[in-house]
C-alpha cells in the first residue's frame, strides 16, 4: 500500500462520524482529505454533493493515484461520485486542462447542487475562475450567520457565491446586501438564491470594495495614485446591524490593495463605521502565516483607534474537516460585539 493510499484511508476513517452528523444536518459539501495537515502536502479532496474533486496544487497526480482516490471515497461514502481533478500546480494556480487524465466526463461538466445546512448551492466542476464555488471551511461561521440575523439588515462584503448572504436569508434577516467586485460571482449567487425560492430576495451590488464600503462608512472615495476614478455604483450612507468581512489575501484595482498581511487595518476601518451601534462585525483572514493571537491584538486595536471599541469577542473554529496538527489554522475568523 502506497503512503498516499495509507494517508487517505486515515483521513477517511477519522471523519465517519462527522460525516454521519453532516449528512443528518442536511450537508453534503465537505473536505474530505486535507492534504498539508494530513499527510500529502498540496492535495485536497472534497466532496460537493454528487461530484468528488480532487486539487493538485504541488505536483501533478499520475492516472493510478487518481484512481485510487476515488475509489476509497465511493467505498466510504457508499455511492457512486462523478470525479473532477483539477491540476493547479501551474503558475498562479491556473487549472492544467491539457492532459487526458484531467478530463472528467461529460455528465461532471453539467451544473450540479451541493447542499449545506439544508440549503441548496450550485455546484460547477469547472467554470471561468479557479476556486470552487463553495469555500468549504467558512461553513461553521455560515452556521452561525443563519443562526444570528433574524430581523437583522446584513452586509456580506467580498460576498464571493454569495453563501453568508444565502445562509443570513435563511435565517431569517429582513435585508441582505452582497457585494462583489466580480459579476460573474454575483450571477453564482443569485442562482443560489434561485435554487432557494423559499428564501425572501437579496440584493447584490457589482462594486469594488473600497468605494462601495466607503460610501456606507460616510468615507470619501478615492483612487490610487496616478490613476483616473473608474465609474462606481452610487450608495448612500448607513450602517447594518451584522456585516461580513472575508476579504482574500491579496487583490489590486484602481481604488486601493487589499493586503491582509501588511495593511488589513485599511478593510477593517470603514467596515466598522458601516456597522450599526450594538450591531456585529464578523472578520475573516486566511493567512497561515499569520497567528490568531497576532491578528485579533491588531484588529481589537484598531477597533479602538477607529472609536468603535469592542465590547465583546468571540472566535468561530474551523470546521472538523479542516484539521490543524500545528494549530496554524489558515482561516480565522472573529465576532465582535460592537
Amino acid at each position: 500500500m502506497s503512503s498516499l493510499d495509507q494517508a487517505l484511508r486515515a483521513a477517511f476513517d477519522s471523519r465517519r462520524v462527522l460525516i454521519a452528523d453532516l449528512h443528518r444536518q442536511g450537508t453534503d459539501c465537505y473536505r474530505l482529505f486535507h492534504g498539508s495537515q494530513e499527510g500529502a502536502a498540496g492535495l485536497t479532496v472534497d466532496r460537493y454533493g454528487p461530484q468528488l474533486m480532487v486539487q493538485s496544487f504541488h505536483q501533478p497526480l499520475d492516472s493510478p493515484s487518481l484512481q485510487s482516490i476515488h475509489r476509497l471515497a465511493i467505498d466510504l461514502l457508499g455511492q457512486p461520485l462523478q470525479l473532477i481533478y483539477n491540476d493547479r500546480s501551474q503558475s498562479n494556480s491556473r487549472i492544467d486542462r491539457s492532459n487526458a487524465v484531467y478530463q472528467p466526463e461529460e455528465s461532471a461538466l453539467e451544473d450540479q447542487v451541493g447542499h449545506e445546512w439544508g440549503l441548496r448551492y450550485r455546484v460547477r466542476g469547472r467554470h471561468s475562475g479557479q476556486d470552487p464555488l463553495l469555500f468549504l471551511d467558512l461553513r461553521n461561521a455560515r452556521g452561525w450567520v443563519r443562526q444570528h440575523s433574524t430581523g437583522k439588515s446584513v452586509l456580506n462584503l467580498f460576498s464571493y457565491t454569495c453563501g453568508v448572504g444565502l445562509c443570513a436569508a435563511a435565517g431569517g434577516a429582513r435585508e441582505v446586501w452582497n457585494v462583489d467586485f466580480a459579476e460573474r460571482n454575483l450571477a453564482v449567487g443569485k442562482e443560489n438564491g434561485e435554487l432557494n425560492p423559499q428564501l425572501p430576495a437579496m440584493h447584490f451590488v457589482h462594486s469594488d470594495y473600497f468605494p462601495a464600503i466607503r460610501q456606507l462608512a460616510g468615507l470619501p472615495v478615492s483612487a490610487r495614485r496616478g490613476r483616473a476614478l473608474p465609474h462606481y455604483p452610487r450608495l448612500a450612507q448607513r450602517q447594518f446591524d451584522l456585516v461580513v468581512l472575508d476579504p482574500p489575501a491579496w487583490a489590486r484595482s484602481a481604488f486601493g490593495t487589499v493586503d491582509l498581511l501588511r495593511d488589513y487595518q485599511s478593510l477593517l476601518k470603514p467596515a466598522l463605521l458601516a456597522t450599526a451601534e450594538g450591531g456585529v462585525l464578523i472578520c475573516c483572514n486566511n493567512l497561515a502565516k499569520v497567528p490568531m493571537e497576532q491578528w485579533r491584538t491588531q484588529v481589537l486595536r484598531c477597533a479602538e483607534k477607529a472609536g468603535r471599541p469592542v465590547r465583546d469577542w468571540q472566535v468561530v473554529p474551523t470546521a472538523a474537516d479542516f484539521p490543524s496538527q500545528d494549530g496554524l489554522q489558515p482561516l480565522k475568523v472573529l465576532i465582535l460585539q460592537l
